[in-house]
């Protein structure tokens, strides 16, 4: 290992995903209609419904809504990772990497219960009345209020360690900053 390189440990990792039994019932009835006439259409050669369409437009449905949907709800995750270098956010596979939120652009934090329907609008990232928010599930999140006025909410099941976590990493931060100032 390379002396010379920053340390930058992970204080805290939350992940995050859609694991409610009401939103795979939601997701997953619909598309056992799509498998049921896909089969019945693609396999048995009979015509599904009073309307059937070609075959080519079945197995588009089939592909959008019987796969893909399932495959990327499974797929979905929030992953919070603290560090001495700040916050970093990713929900996955929307982005593609980390958003990183240095703590020097952080003006305050705070735990909230917040009502997901009401206030937002929903689960997943959502731009609602009280701002951006990151959230899979739950009711309970950390509140970001940004230097330039922006406000971001996560969803987190440990919003309580999560709020103890950023202050540890930014009182590393601040520590590690005075240390080499010193030096």
């Amino acid at each position: 290992m390379n002396r010379y390189l920053p340390v930058d440990p992970v204080i805290y990792r939350e992940v995050q995903k859609f694991d409610q039994l009401w939103l795979w019932l939601m997701l997953l009835i619909p598309a056992s209609f799509v498998w049921y006439g896909a089969i019945e259409q693609l396999i048995y050669g009979r015509p599904f419904g009073n309307n059937p369409l070609t075959d080519t437009w079945v197995i588009v449905i089939w592909a959008v809504f019987g796969v893909l949907m399932p495959l990327f709800f499974l797929s979905v995750r929030l992953i919070i990772v603290v560090k001495n270098s700040g916050l970093y956010v990713r929900f996955f596979p929307i982005h593609i990497s980390f958003r990183h939120y240095p703590y020097e652009i952080l003006d305050s934090y705070e735990t909230i219960t917040y009502r997901p329907i009401l206030d937002y609008g929903g689960w997943g990232i959502r731009y609602g009345l009280k701002g951006k928010i990151y959230n899979i599930k739950g009711k309970n999140g950390l509140m970001l209020k940004f230097r330039d006025g922006a406000d971001l909410m996560l969803g987190s099941q440990e919003a309580d360690i999560l709020l103890m976590s950023i202050d540890q990493g930014r009182n590393r931060k601040k520590n590690d900053q005075e240390h080499v100032r010193k030096s």
